[in-house]
């Protein structure tokens, strides 16, 4: 776990030369990428969400591909299609730039829903259908799309089931003064408008950190409390249709990766408290007049972690028995290890 710890960090710092102040949101989308999960960067044009896609992908050692969607874009233009070659006389699949290690689905809102959906089995399966063969994607691979909130006319929101598929959703948001007048300065700095991020990964050592997230234990309290978070969605009172158990494995598994993101081979209540938000937010459809009370799923969620108890028990890695640990930190009652143990 130190050494997968060591390794995201500097995927991190790597990133973070190009892209400023917004380490927390690339700490989300690490999580996602460990996890196996699909990404929706939703926010303001211009906020960098194009220029982090491209960032993991050099950092993280990926075949990268863009695709822009508009409105005239087909199925076949993503996925692929068969062809008749002249110089053989036979039917040929030509891949589509789907085939990749990191798709960038930009404005992802601004094609039909036919076209949409030929992503769900892409993102879900990683493998692709065409004329009745299915053809594997490349491992790993992981979707990044970004979706402009602001603009309606001409686009086509995703459905839910769409929506669904995604791990997490991320919202970058503007730049604090401070860090707008440092990636200014970098730029002049640098003398071009090129930005580049040096590798710092590759593809199977990006698989064997996903395999160490699958040794990251989880407490049956802990499983409690992400059961109890999600069926507290599909009870509120402002909730018209809650969280899938799709969302409970999603939340589960991007907890598991921000274990690893610390170092930790167990998941405590505070690393399903923090993904909560993120990873359940973009999956719940809310009731008609939260709309005209300005309500928005976030708000709801907020409210629910605040009502619904995190586990007090001592989440452990496994050398180290849950009875030693809670012992010692009864036995110290400094504030700064109180605050150690979730739930106090």
């Amino acid at each position: 776990m130190t050494d997968v710890k060591r390794r995201a960090e500097a995927v991190l710092d790597e990133i973070e030369k190009v892209v400023v102040g917004k380490r927390p949101a690339l700490e989300l989308i690490l999580c996602a990428v460990l996890a196996r999960a699909h990404v929706l960067i939703e926010d303001l044009p211009g906020l960098g969400k194009t220029l982090i896609a491209r960032s993991f992908a050099s950092a993280l050692g990926l075949g990268f591909r863009r695709v822009q969607f508009t409105p005239d874009l087909l199925p076949a233009d993503l996925t692929g299609t068969t062809v008749l070659e002249q110089s053989s006389g036979e039917f040929k699949f030509r891949q589509g730039p789907v085939f990749t290690n990191l798709l960038l689905a930009d404005e992802i809102n601004r094609t039909p829903p036919k076209t949409q959906a030929a992503l769900l089995e892409a993102m879900a399966e990683e493998q692709v259908s065409v004329d009745g063969y299915s053809h594997p994607l490349p491992q790993p691979f992981v979707v990044l799309a970004t979706d402009n909130p602001i603009e309606y006319e001409g686009t086509y929101p995703l459905p839910e089931a769409q929506l669904d598929r995604f791990g997490l959703r991320v919202r970058i948001g503007y730049l604090p003064k401070v860090d707008e007048v440092e990636m200014l300065s970098r730029r002049l700095s640098r003398g071009s408008a090129q930005q580049e991020t040096g590798q710092i990964l590759d593809a199977e050592t990006l698989i064997s950190m996903r395999e160490a997230v699958e040794a990251v234990t989880v407490e049956k309290d802990v499983l409690d409390y992400v059961v109890r978070i999600v069926a507290a969605t599909r009870e509120d009172k402002d909730v018209l249709v809650g969280a899938s158990p799709r969302a409970s494995l999603a939340l589960l598994q991007l907890a598991r990766a921000r274990a690893v993101l610390d170092g930790r081979d167990f998941v405590t209540p505070d690393d399903v408290k923090t993904l909560a938000v993120p990873t359940l937010a973009h999956r719940l459809s809310l009731r008609p007049e939260m709309w005209v009370r300005r309500v928005q799923a976030e708000d709801v969620l907020t409210r629910i972690l605040s009502k619904v108890a995190a586990p007090r028990t001592v989440s452990t890695s496994s050398d180290r028995p849950a009875s030693a640990l809670s012992s010692e930190l009864l036995a110290d009652s400094s504030p700064k290890q109180r605050r150690a143990e979730p739930g106090w």
